[in-house]
């Protein structure tokens, strides 16, 4: 039998928050939300109060920013989130604004208490409490310190069995105010612009009681308030048991038959498959023809595209399964994404539509879609991505930009080949003064695999392989080489 005390935790709803903060706030707890004007406190604080407050569980909000309530919430009524009829039943207003202009903490206090005992609320907001601690300091009212303001405050709320949050700027004061040892949770929320971009991040810097997810976690203010998009966690078990049991099952055809076989019997199910080739090499034209050998077999599958928007280029094959309902597609040009917001689109949309195929054309254009903020991140994300969707159990097909200068092989700008199962190189040879292209596989874990550099063309049709390359035709490492007419040619030789 457990001794524990137990702790109901408050879900709010808020998109993303109840998971970053550890499966939401601990009821009675007194939490701390700061940040930068313009990042989001007070629009979140709002949104929390709205998902939880009802008759049993009513919500006082202490206003004090020197303006009527009612101009606060002419702006938050935009927000779908509000709503009217929770007005004066479940939530009440309180300005504090004549109060703070006095400096006197002792009877804001005794106002405060005043207001809580008469309303009986499960849930307090205040916004903004740095002002109040600010116009004490500028009174010089010393006769009642800004700790003991916040020890009392805390103490008093927490005995009343109230979930409080107090909205103010503090963290630019880390480790100086009291406030920030009192509260049980401490939420702190930044933005940063560069450029054209603006790029919203929160992160849970404590939450008493309970695991939170770390790191900082971008989030985004649309008409429907704070959506917040968790940085993926990594379960390596979980992930290691998945990919056994795929590796059982049988291989995925690609929708190029000769490509199947040089795979080694086709795709294995569950693995990452990064095609590495120039522009114009039938990088995107393989991409449609995997997830056309799984529509054909009644698997639906995702693309994630950052080339182009299919219904923009050639490729109609791949807008037709798009309009069908077949293919998912998530294209879009933000210029404030992160990996993390793209990554759990894809992973709603993979369930959403029971995906097993997933394409992303392509890691090139993934990088400049992003905020330049987290590019210098991209490939620590680019492996925690991968890593997620090999956990989920989907194939992953990634295609990736390549220069093509003929004098090295090189797989991925990123050096994330690594990440992948298997890989596929198309290049371009030039062969008695025409550019040609071959396609060879480099590698295929645990499997075997031909090693030959195949000839292929596209065609209306799609991508037919050749016979492999001769050795004497072609440059290839670097090395011009003349075919076997021509050598002889330059002897007088006549074959």
């Amino acid at each position: 039998m457990s001794d524990k005390v137990a702790i109901r935790r408050l879900i709010t709803g808020v998109p993303g928050l109840d998971e970053i903060v550890g499966g939401g706030f601990p009821e009675f707890s007194f939490n701390l939300i700061t940040g930068s004007p313009g990042s989001g406190k007070t629009t979140l604080a709002h949104q929390i109060m709205f998902a939880l407050a009802n008759r049993e569980m009513p919500a006082l909000f202490f206003t004090m920013l020197g303006e009527p309530p009612l101009k606060m919430l002419r702006y938050q009524q935009q927000f779908s989130f509000f709503d009217q009829a929770k007005i004066s039943t479940s939530i009440r207003f309180v300005d504090l604004s004549d109060h703070v202009a006095m400096g006197n903490l002792e009877e804001m206090l005794r106002r405060i208490t005043k207001e809580v005992e008469a309303f009986s609320p499960a849930l307090v907001f205040v916004d903004s409490f740095r002002s109040v601690i600010q116009e004490a300091h500028r009174q010089d009212q010393a006769t009642f310190s800004q700790q003991l303001f916040t020890q009392k405050l805390g103490i008093q709320l927490s005995g009343w069995q109230a979930t409080t949050f107090l909205i103010g700027e503090f963290w630019t004061e880390r480790g100086s105010h009291p406030v920030l040892t009192v509260a049980d949770g401490l939420l702190s929320l930044e933005q940063s612009v560069h450029r054209n971009s603006m790029v919203r991040k929160m992160q849970v810097i404590k939450m008493r009681g309970q695991a939170t997810r770390p790191g900082m976690h971008t989030f985004r203010i649309t008409s429907d308030g704070i959506e917040i998009f968790p940085t993926p966690l990594v379960d390596t078990r979980k992930a290691l048991e998945t990919s056994k049991q795929l590796r059982n099952r049988t291989r995925l055809a690609t929708g190029v038959p000769r490509l199947d076989e040089m795979l080694g019997g086709g795709l294995p199910s569950g693995y990452s498959l990064l095609v590495a080739g120039p522009s114009g090499s039938g990088k995107t034209i393989l991409a449609t023809a995997f997830l056309k050998a799984g529509v054909l077999k009644g698997e639906p599958g995702v693309i994630v595209a950052f080339e182009q928007t299919p219904s923009q280029s050639w490729n109609r094959t791949l807008d037709d399964m798009i309009r069908a309902g077949q293919i998912g597609l998530i294209n879009t040009r933000s210029p404030d994404l992160s990996i993390d917001e793209i990554v759990q689109h894809l992973i709603r949309l993979i369930h959403q539509m029971n995906a097993t195929r997933v394409v992303i054309d392509s890691l090139s254009g993934f990088e400049l879609a992003i905020a330049p903020t987290f590019r210098e991140d991209f490939r620590e994300s680019l492996f925690r991505m991968v890593a997620v969707l090999s956990g989920l159990g989907v194939t992953v097909l990634m295609t990736s930009e390549l220069e093509d200068r003929y004098i090295d092989l090189r797989f991925s700008p990123y050096g994330s080949a690594f990440l992948t199962d298997a890989i596929i190189v198309q290049r371009y040879i030039e062969v008695e003064s025409c550019l040609q292209r071959v396609m060879s596989v480099v590698k295929v874990r645990a499997s075997v695999h031909s090693t030959e550099i195949r000839r292929f063309e596209i065609t209306d049709d799609g991508i037919v392989i050749g016979n492999p390359v001769s050795e004497f035709e072609g440059i290839l490492g670097g090395q011009p080489t003349r075919t076997k007419a021509s050598k002889s040619a330059d002897k007088g030789e006549t074959l």
